[in-house]
């Protein structure tokens, strides 16, 4: 009788197993398939890029968030260290430099590829974000039926005088991710930076921007609204990237321009990976940055928003821009801001723009 009772306790155990067994099965099957990644990203052209890339990589999904800049960043902020991005894709370094100094990049990510000068020149030494492209921030994109090229300013400093006045738009750096590298570019640059504090360069930026706000300077969220803002004879100019105004001057306003102060800020697009996602998931993230700077993946990313953020200098030797309206990055005067400088000040003069210029 004893024998028979441990029976059926062994049974019954058994039964609770397999029925336990069958409960986990959808999570143990998704572990076999791979993790899931998640790609925060504002690019014209990730969903394409995205598309791609899982057509091509079966085993595991990558999922996609895509928003603007600031949004993103706001939304990384405050997951903190219970992150559920895995990697970072959007334009500008300075905000990959900060979190790399707040300890949420993974080190060395950088896929063993030919980079030209440009794409070298992005690389920080720690290998916590690489560039995938590169576009300029601070164009100046006007409308050629309202203003010709002689009438326009030619530097920063020409651009708040007082006959363009109500003629300058450009974007809010909280909602616009290349906004704030242009400011940081006008900072450094009007400032005379090269090392040390740079209290004396944000007061000098600072003193522009609020010329600039005298001036009538109108600010809108993004790059679309303040491009409708030309169209519509509300302006007549911004300072905005280079590829929103080359994509308008190829789509439905063919008097759409685009020039360079001098000089323009350069603006990478970079990719990161999340250093606090479990070892798997950082796995498939690198599959998929280095996917990024293959052929496959530029062909991608180069057709993938072919009026907008495609658009872009390669920083690979060997790839080419991808449309002609695209001139020689040597015939662009170009200033490559330090991130790590930077990246840090981010938050304290986007507060200041908002309390000083959008709401001053």
């Amino acid at each position: 009788m004893k024998i028979n009772y441990i029976m059926k306790r062994a049974v019954l155990a058994s039964a609770v197993l397999a029925a336990t067994a069958a409960w986990l099965v959808p999570t143990s099957i998704a572990s076999a398939a791979g993790p899931t990644l998640v790609v925060y990203s504002a690019q014209g052209y990730d969903k394409a890029a995205v598309d791609a890339f899982n057509a091509t990589h079966p085993g595991f999904a990558v999922t996609l968030n895509d928003n603007s800049t600031g949004p993103l960043l706001q939304q990384i902020q405050a997951e903190g260290h219970n992150p559920k991005w895995g990697v970072l894709w959007v334009d500008g370094a300075t905000a990959f430099a900060a979190l790399d100094r707040q300890g949420l990049l993974a080190k060395h990510i950088v896929p063993k590829v030919s980079f030209n000068a440009v794409g070298r020149a992005n690389i920080p030494a720690d290998g916590s974000f690489v560039p995938t492209g590169l576009t300029a921030t601070g164009a100046l994109v006007y409308d050629s039926a309202q203003i010709s090229k002689s009438q326009l300013p030619k530097t920063w400093a020409q651009l708040s005088a007082t006959k363009y006045k109500g003629m300058l738009g450009m974007n809010d750096p909280t909602q616009s991710g290349p906004t704030y590298p242009m400011i940081a570019g006008i900072m450094d640059f009007l400032g005379h930076y090269t090392k040390g504090s740079t209290a004396a360069s944000v007061r000098d930026g600072e003193a522009f921007l609020t010329k600039l706000k005298a001036n009538g300077l109108v600010i809108n969220a993004t790059n679309g609204p303040t491009l409708g803002a030309i169209q519509s004879h509300a302006i007549k100019m911004a300072i905005i990237q280079s590829s929103a105004g080359y994509g308008q001057e190829l789509s439905a306003s063919p008097s759409i321009r685009v020039t360079y102060l001098k000089p323009a800020i350069a603006l990478p697009g970079v990719v990161g990976i999340d250093g606090l996602m479990p070892k798997n998931v950082r796995a498939e993230a690198q599959k998929f940055v280095d996917w990024l700077l293959s052929r496959a993946g530029q062909h991608a990313m180069q057709t993938g928003d072919p009026q907008g953020d495609s658009l872009f200098w390669p920083v690979l030797n060997g790839e080419k821009p991808a449309n002609k309206v695209i001139p020689p990055l040597s015939s662009v005067p170009m200033l490559t801001i330090n991130p790590y400088v930077w990246g840090p000040l981010e938050n304290s003069v986007n507060s200041w723009f908002t309390n000083n210029i959008n709401n001053g």
